[in-house]
């Protein structure tokens, strides 16, 4: 669902062959996810999911920990150049995040907000261009999948059952066709999958 300044709506995310975006033992449970964020289909996969976005939307415990771990890897000249692309991209671009608890915005180019994510999203279509990607924070993807703003869905599928953690995929959402644009498969069987929406 575009506007007459044709910004898309895309979200990142990384996800258990059960659908789920962290293990059992809470949101900072990623071993089961680790050996295979860093694939060379990986690596291309969240290439793709930047280059055309000029705003990140984020979650707060996204935001503090990126902030805690990107900016070392755009000022490190023998990180892999797709890491240090992202890097330079996340650290410069314009973010938004999402927080009832943040006072100022942690980052530079950044702005903290207490908003449903649709109503900014909402604004946000409305001025600039380019797509403004849902960076790796399910507490934002979920509510733009419940109010159907989501365009492309760029998703990891890591070849594991963790059995236990949040799902991305709630029971409820309405009904929605996708179509699948791009895929492409590993050596550890992880799988990157891009998905646009059909309207």
């Amino acid at each position: 669902m575009t506007d007459s300044t044709g910004r898309r709506v895309t979200a990142n995310l990384a996800l258990s062959l059960d659908g789920r975006y962290h293990g059992p033992d809470g949101a900072h449970d990623f071993g089961a996810f680790a050996p295979y964020v860093t694939t060379e289909v990986a690596r291309n996969h969240l290439t793709r999911t930047w280059e055309g976005a000029t705003t990140a939307l984020l979650g707060r415990v996204n935001a503090e920990g990126f902030l805690g771990y990107w900016p070392s890897v755009a000022a490190d000249e023998n990180a892999d150049p797709r890491d240090r692309g992202y890097a330079k991209w996340l650290v410069g671009t314009e973010k938004v995040v999402f927080s009832t608890t943040l006072a100022e915005a942690p980052w530079a180019h950044t702005r903290v907000v207490n908003a449903p994510a649709a109503d900014v999203v909402a604004d946000l279509r409305t001025t600039g261009e380019g797509d403004i990607l849902v960076n790796s924070s399910a507490s934002v993807i979920k509510p733009l999948l419940s109010a159907d703003l989501l365009d492309r869905l760029y998703l990891m599928i890591c070849p594991e059952i963790v059995g236990g953690g949040q799902r991305l995929f709630d029971d409820g959402l309405p009904h929605s066709k996708w179509k699948i644009v791009r895929q492409e498969t590993g050596d550890l069987g992880e799988m990157a999958v891009v998905s646009d929406r059909l309207r």
